[in-house]
């Protein structure tokens, strides 16, 4: 023990042992003792030594560390010892304060050098894993520091090994999902070096749940605000999916896009960002960037954009783009992730179009950000992030481009406000040469693959100075290039005047129809003159070059032939070719044709667009090989060109007959769908209303019955009334009649008592004529008035038996009348009370039953209309099953004229083969087929991305 007190610094007699004796004793002890706790000591003792005489413990002590790794690992505590020692030495994190002069390369050697022994023997790297596995937070936590040394000082060999491990990246992955943050924070670089450059490794680990985990721990470190774990899984999370396209596409199909919109939601108190906040805002839109990153393939760039779109944020970015108090390098950065988000996808170009800046009036986005661009005073790195995001704004977005250029045409030039047009005139001849330059390759992009735009910039008249005819643009351009000024506004605008040019005759024939400009621009390329110039001297060659392949003839003094001659005679064939060789041989066109973001260390750079080197790269060989064609050559490529185009447009006229008929075909088809359907439609509704109706009879008859129920009920109580036959209105004529044989009663006893009256007369009146007779027999007289009186009673007794006659009857009648009464007074008065109960509940019934007959009235009707409507879709359908015949019969005479016109067209291949074999021979530039078909593919896939725009 007196050994380990002069190693752990305690008091010795005796002169003190060198280092590497102390280092080589304890090795021994750890070799050679049985005991754990002398082992355990010697290993913290080294443990100790190791960062001073970090040399002589990893040769010596190396293989007896690992060897206590495999033996001692029941106890943590040496295994956290031995790890720890392991570390120091390979590690290359090493104090300021204890390293020497010469130390830090000195270092790196040392640590690639033991890293490597480590690794030698892979069963190390494995045990590493195993050890990482264990839950003791003394072995784990050096175990993953250890294996994070090994990755960087030999990261593809341990990576490799790892792979190859059983279940070696699904250990290291447990780490992210550790309650303990500095196990979890560490797990983070750990992974962060076990998947650079090795796609493998990145996509075992994204589909470990990767994403997933480290989203969680940015929203729980809260995000831009959070410290620097959330900087670690930023860096993870750029390792995983840069360059790496099944990442990116499981990353968006994962729904994991619509989780990064929360990251840019920034207050409106923009002041005060701590440093880690801007690097963390910046991590975060460079994986943005990643995402959408041009160099990606095109499908995969697409989707990310669309979903960017949909969940919000590309809003989100565009409203820190327009917000204040922003941080310079997070605007730069944030402009040049919305250019690449809105870059060739319409649907993004459309909204970032429709943005305003919060000023009062609201102004566009595109002018705010132009009128940056244009402003000297402005940052470089902040105009070069416009510039790029207009060129991305206007990549294949030909409405984008249209609106540009409508801004500089005099019908639609607004003077009470600033348009984007305005604001790149005003750059393109402002005095600042960098503005120049932006201006002019912010204008080139708005006529980029767009022969129509081109020619309507030609009406752009310019107002030089008061009293002075207007000048067009593109005279202003020659103009300020005669003028001799800098060399990067000459760049812009010969950069410019090229992109106008190609492939636009009218524009050609506007050039050269003023006269100085073919003389200045032989004169430009026959000089000798200095290495910057030679830049110029190049573009000018390109230009006169695409004034000579372009050019139709319209204009008799520089036709195509005149100006060769002018070439040869001023210039010299190969001399111009030469300096035409000068553009593809500058170190800035290189640097340019990388990628399409301008990446320019300083404004002097700015000199080549990248868009601009594609055309470069496109006309140098043609325009070489052009120059030394004679006239006659010249005249044939002319017909074969003729007879090319000939052949394009019949070929593109029967494509695009086809495609006619095709679609005529296809609405037809969906027309005779749509009345199957809608067929079947009314079939089913016509079906419903039958069941319906039924219903309703059903419901019909079952009241019908149950009223026929109520009426034997109410017959219970008289014979003399039946519900089913006598109504209320039947009753009622009773009563009346009984009132009327009542009122007839009356008359007959009031005329009955009149008629005894007049007999009681006649009686007394006989008694009267008796005695007055029994007087009165002697005279003659009284014998005559006795016959008559004796005839008028006679009569008068007649008289009196035929009313006692009619008397009796009426009495007969009367004592009927009577006995009908008493018989119809209970009746009714039974019927009264039922009527009385039952009158409620029949108002009821008869009103269901109204009700029941009106709908049954309506359904019929409906159904007589539902069936006339059937009736003539049948008919319709009828119809168009004839017009589908005749279409199929045309379709196959299509057909057939499609398959005549095939074999014609062979032919015509034979004979253009053959012309192309002698266009070969003659050193002519000859299209191949594939270009040609690559070119109607090109154009058939635009026309389907208009006709889904439409």
């Amino acid at each position: 023990m007196n050994f380990l007190r002069g190693v752990m610094g305690g008091p010795s007699a005796g002169p003190q042992p060198s280092g590497a004796d102390t280092i080589q004793k304890l090795c021994d002890r750890v070799a050679s003792s049985t005991l754990l706790d002398d082992r355990r000591d010697a290993v913290r003792a080294l443990k100790a030594l190791s960062k001073k005489y970090r040399l002589e413990v990893g040769i010596q002590a190396m293989e007896h560390l690992v060897h206590v790794l495999q033996t001692d690992r029941s106890d943590s505590e040496i295994i956290g010892y031995a790890l720890d020692t392991l570390y120091n030495v390979i590690s290359n994190d090493l104090e300021e304060e204890e390293q020497e002069e010469n130390s830090p390369k000195q270092g790196d050697d040392l640590g690639s050098q033991f890293t490597e022994i480590f690794i030698k023997q892979p069963e190390n790297v494995t045990l590493l894993l195993t050890l990482v596995e264990e839950f003791d937070f003394h072995v784990r936590w050096p175990g993953v520091k250890l294996l994070t040394s090994l990755l960087k000082q030999q990261g593809p060999q341990v990576q490799q090994i790892i792979l190859v491990s059983p279940m070696g990246v699904s250990r290291l992955m447990d780490l992210l999902a550790d309650s303990r943050e500095v196990i979890r924070n560490d797990g983070v670089l750990l992974l962060q070096q076990l998947t650079k450059s090795n796609a493998a490794i990145q996509k075992i680990v994204a589909f470990e749940n990767a994403f997933e985990r480290l989203l969680d721990i940015v929203t729980e470190e809260g995000n831009s605000d959070g410290g620097i774990v959330v900087e670690d899984c930023l860096l993870l999370l750029q390792n995983l999916l840069k360059n790496n396209n099944s990442n990116q596409n499981f990353f968006k199909e994962g729904s994991y896009i619509q989780r990064m919109k929360p990251w840019f939601e920034v207050g409106d108190d923009n002041c005060g960002w701590s440093a880690q906040k801007v690097t963390n805002l910046h991590l975060m839109l460079q994986l943005v960037r990643v995402l959408v990153s041009p160099t990606n393939p095109p499908g995969a760039t697409t989707s990310c954009q669309k979903a960017m779109f949909h969940c919000g944020l590309l809003q989100q970015l565009c409203t820190i783009l327009m917000a204040t108090g922003v941080p310079a390098d997070i605007l730069t950065e944030t402009i040049n992730t919305v250019s690449e988000v809105i870059r060739g996808c319409q649907m993004n170009q459309d909204y970032f179009a429709s943005v305003n800046a919060p000023s009062n009036p609201p102004r566009p986005a595109i002018v705010v950000l132009l009128m940056s661009m244009v402003n000297e005073r402005q940052p470089f790195v902040l105009r070069c992030a416009v510039l790029y995001c207009f060129q991305c704004f206007l990549y294949k977005n030909h409405k984008g481009q249209g609106e540009i250029v409508s801004t500089l045409l005099p019908s639609t030039i607004d003077g009470s406000s600033v348009s984007a047009g305005q604001l790149l005139c005003g750059g393109l001849f402002s005095t600042d040469s960098l503005s120049n330059w932006c201006a002019a390759v912010a204008l080139a992009h708005a006529l980029q693959e767009n022969a129509a735009l081109k020619e309507q910039l030609l009406r752009v008249q310019l107002a030089t100075s008061i009293g002075n005819p207007p000048v067009s643009l593109l005279q202003q351009c020659t103009n300020i290039l005669s003028q001799g000024s800098k060399v990067q506004t000459r760049v812009g605008l010969l950069m410019l005047l090229c992109t106008w040019l190609s492939n636009c005759s009218i524009a050609v024939t506007h050039f050269l129809h003023n006269p100085a400009n073919v003389p200045f621009l032989t004169g430009q390329i026959a000089e000798n003159l200095g290495e910057e110039e030679q830049l110029v001297q190049g573009l000018c060659a390109l230009l006169l070059g695409i004034s000579i392949y372009y050019n139709d003839n319209s204009l008799e003094n520089y036709r195509k032939e005149k100006l060769k001659q002018l070439i040869e005679k001023r210039i010299g064939r190969e001399n111009f070719v030469e300096k035409l060789g000068f553009i593809s041989k500058h170190e800035l066109y290189s640097r340019a044709a990388q990628k399409p973001q301008p990446g320019f260390s300083s404004p002097e750079h700015m000199m080549f667009d990248h868009e601009f080197t594609k055309l470069v790269k496109e006309l140098e060989g043609v325009i070489s090989k052009a120059i030394y064609k004679s006239s006659e050559e010249d005249k044939k490529e002319e017909e074969v060109k003729k007879t090319l185009e000939q052949h394009d447009n019949i070929v593109t006229h029967y494509k695009k007959v086809i495609r006619e008929q095709d679609q005529e075909l296809e609405e037809l088809k969906q027309q005779v769908s749509t009345l199957k359907s809608q067929n079947e439609q009314l079939q089913v509704t016509v079906t419903q209303q039958v069941s319906q109706i039924q219903q309703h009879k059903d419901q019909y008859n079952l009241l019908k019955v149950q009223l026929g129920k109520d009426t034997q009920h109410h017959n219970s109580h008289g014979d003399t009334l039946q519900m089913n036959g006598i109504q209320l209105e039947e009753v009622s004529k009773l009563r009346e009649e009984l009132e009327d044989w009542r009122n007839r009663h009356e008359q007959l006893q009031g005329q009955l008592k009149e008629k005894d009256a007049v007999i009681e007369n006649l009686k007394s009146l006989q008694v009267e004529m008796g005695t007055e007779q029994s007087s009165q027999l002697s005279s003659s007289r009284g014998m005559e008035h006795s016959a008559e009186l004796q005839k008028e009673l006679e009569l008068l007794r007649t008289q009196i038996q035929l009313q006692a006659a009619e008397i009796s009857k009426l009495q007969t009648e009367n004592q009927k009348l009577q006995a009908t009464n008493t018989a119809i007074d209970p009746a009714l008065g039974a019927s009264g009370a039922v009527a009385s109960r039952s009158s409620e509940k029949e108002g009821r019934l008869l009103q269901e039953l109204g009700e029941l007959q009106s709908e049954v009235k309506a359904l019929s009707e409906e159904k007589a209309s539902l069936q006339q409507q059937l009736d003539s879709s049948s008919s319709t359908v009828a119809i168009l099953q004839d017009e589908k015949s005749k279409l199929q019969q045309e379709v196959a005479e299509a057909k057939k004229e499609q398959d005549d016109l095939l074999v014609l067209l062979a032919d015509q291949d034979q004979k253009l083969s053959a012309l192309r074999s002698k266009l070969k021979d003659l050193g002519m530039p000859v299209e191949d087929e594939d270009d040609i078909e690559s070119g109607d593919q090109a154009d058939e896939d635009e026309d389907g991305d208009e006709e889904e725009q439409d």
